[in-house]
């Protein structure tokens, strides 16, 4: 057996010394400090950095702790905003993911995209829609939609030929996984020399003359008592959902601006629901809400509902699972899925920009880049696909507003940490790993090898980080990965130097966190 990696490469995540990394974080003045370690903050801090600027990117808890990894983790072309008449934003995500499948092919998995369809007009209407996407997307011709009857509907995917069908379109979508694709930014931003530094929320801004100067930082660890000031030319806020309590940090006369909406998604076992294409389900109120197969798994989402509070775990209703289950039941043929078959659940905040008026699925998705009163630069709302482009476009205007002479933008062209792979054969290992896959493969290719890799080269501390963010057992196992806890927790207590008593905690915390998210369907279950 060989030894996992080189230790020390630039673009591993080792927060084993985090007083060292803390101590860093001083050393110098930096260009960029990037407040926010979800895709947005991860992208800008790839972009920059790889442009030859200095970067530090601060996140409150772990990477992709928030909205960044619980989106429905499909990479959209751009289909669904052909209805709301913005083809530039269909034009920016169809370009986009063809991107992502070039820099990060390990985390694009190709997946068939089926609109059932219920009469001759309803079916001219997907095509249309499908010839525009097409077009202004630029999508290759092997991915272009068909045109299926009835006939194959029963053959190919027999559960959505309701009555009442006359067929459907399929087009093609990807999947992915939003918290690896977050992990990859961030990293490959380390690798170009970023300094990247987790469980460390920003608590002040430093102003000098009403000018933003620096971050004021803590650890957040258990048993912690680390700070750091970052010096900063720029100060950048992607909090995601929480850029207007960075911006009260800035100013606290600022007025809010954004509108937080919930989504939340279902999980079932497979062979309860054996899709092999993403099937668009039929609701009540005509949202665009799919069933996704997943492995082991099929999931169902999303929902769209104004979110008033700032928990940074919402909670999954009763209603939200009643309106999912309902569209699921009216879209499929068989026996209607019940509460107590749900094996699993996550719920995320989208931070869209305020619409007065609009319903949740009215709001634009759209970005919007604001410079607050002691010039730091807020990047909010947006999408999940967009994400590099946004980031790009940020970047620009540091540039500009420095005066630095910075290398061009190619981020497009090169391949995200782990992406510097031609996939033949997809494989649970490559999809995680990329071009990494090999060396967890020989490290041992079990829990502890896993674990390995994740706390020596992506930065995971807690379990759950392991858990929910660096392999998706929590979300997409059958047993909500609660088998592999107590091993996996040994081997991160070994590398960490847990207490015991810390290791329970951890443990603890996870279990905790199962027991609340299956609580609403366990309760269900049927009695004699």
């Amino acid at each position: 057996m060989v030894s996992l990696s080189p230790v020390g490469r630039p673009q591993d995540l080792d927060n084993r010394h985090r007083a060292a990394l803390f101590a860093r974080a001083e050393e110098q003045i930096f260009d960029i400090v990037v407040v926010g370690g979800g895709i947005t903050g991860a992208g800008i801090a790839r972009s920059a950095a790889s442009r030859g600027l200095s970067v530090a990117l601060v996140e409150a808890q772990d990477l992709a702790s928030g909205t960044s990894s619980r989106s429905s983790k499909m990479i959209h072309g751009g289909v669904r905003y052909l209805a709301q008449g913005d083809l530039g934003l269909v034009r920016e995500a169809a370009q986009e993911r063809q991107v992502l499948r070039r820099v990060a092919p390990h985390l694009t998995r190709r997946i068939g995209f089926l609109l059932p369809t219920r009469s001759a007009a309803g079916q001219a209407k997907f095509r249309s829609a499908m010839w525009t996407f097409e077009k202004l997307g630029k999508v290759p011709n092997e991915d272009h939609h068909e045109v299926w009857s009835l006939d194959d509907l029963h053959q190919q995917e027999p559960l959505a030929a309701i009555e009442g069908s006359n067929g459907a379109v399929r087009y093609f979508e990807f999947v992915t996984d939003d918290a690896r694709l977050t992990l990859a930014n961030a990293r490959s931003a380390a690798r170009d020399g970023a300094l990247i530094l987790t469980y460390a929320p920003a608590v002040e801004l430093l102003q000098e003359n009403g000018r933003v100067t620096g971050v004021r930082v803590k650890g957040a660890l258990p048993q912690e008592s680390l700070a750091a000031t970052l010096r900063a030319r720029v100060v950048i806020n992607a909090a995601g959902p929480w850029v207007d309590a960075v911006r009260a940090l800035e100013d606290p006369a600022q007025a809010q601006r954004l509108t937080l909406t919930k989504g939340i998604h279902l999980v079932v076992p497979h062979e309860r629901l054996p899709l092999n294409n993403t099937v668009l389900m039929t609701t009540t109120d005509k949202r665009s809400v799919f069933a996704v197969p997943r492995g082991a798994v099929t999931y169902l989402g999303t929902t769209d509902t104004f979110y008033a509070e700032n928990n940074r775990w919402p909670e999954v209703t009763a209603e939200d699972v009643d309106y999912l289950l309902a569209a699921a039941n009216r879209s499929f043929t068989g026996p209607p899925l019940v509460p107590h078959e749900v094996i699993g659940s996550w719920a995320g905040l989208r931070p869209l920009i305020a619409e007065a008026g609009k319903k949740p699925s009215e709001i634009s998705r759209r970005n919007e880049l604001w410079t607050g009163p002691g010039g730091v630069l807020t990047m909010a709302g947006g999408k999940l696909t967009a994400y590099r482009s946004m980031a790009e476009r940020v970047v620009d205007q540091v540039v500009e507003t420095l005066g630095v002479a910075a290398r061009p933008d190619d981020t497009d062209q090169q391949p995200l940490v782990g992406g510097d792979v031609a996939i033949a054969e997809r494989n649970r290992w490559l999809d995680l790993y990329g071009d990494e896959a090999a060396a967890v493969l020989n490290d041992g290719g079990d829990v502890a090898a896993e674990v390995r890799q994740a706390v020596l080269r992506e930065g995971a501390v807690r379990l759950e980080d392991f858990w929910v963010r660096r392999v998706p057992r929590a979300f997409f196992a059958l047993d909500g990965g609660q088998s592999i806890l107590a091993s996996a927790a040994a081997e991160m207590g070994r590398l960490l130097g847990w207490s015991g008593e810390r290791l329970d905690q951890e443990l603890a915390t996870c279990l905790q966190r199962h027991t609340a998210d299956h609580a609403l369907f366990t309760d269900s279950l049927p009695t004699d």
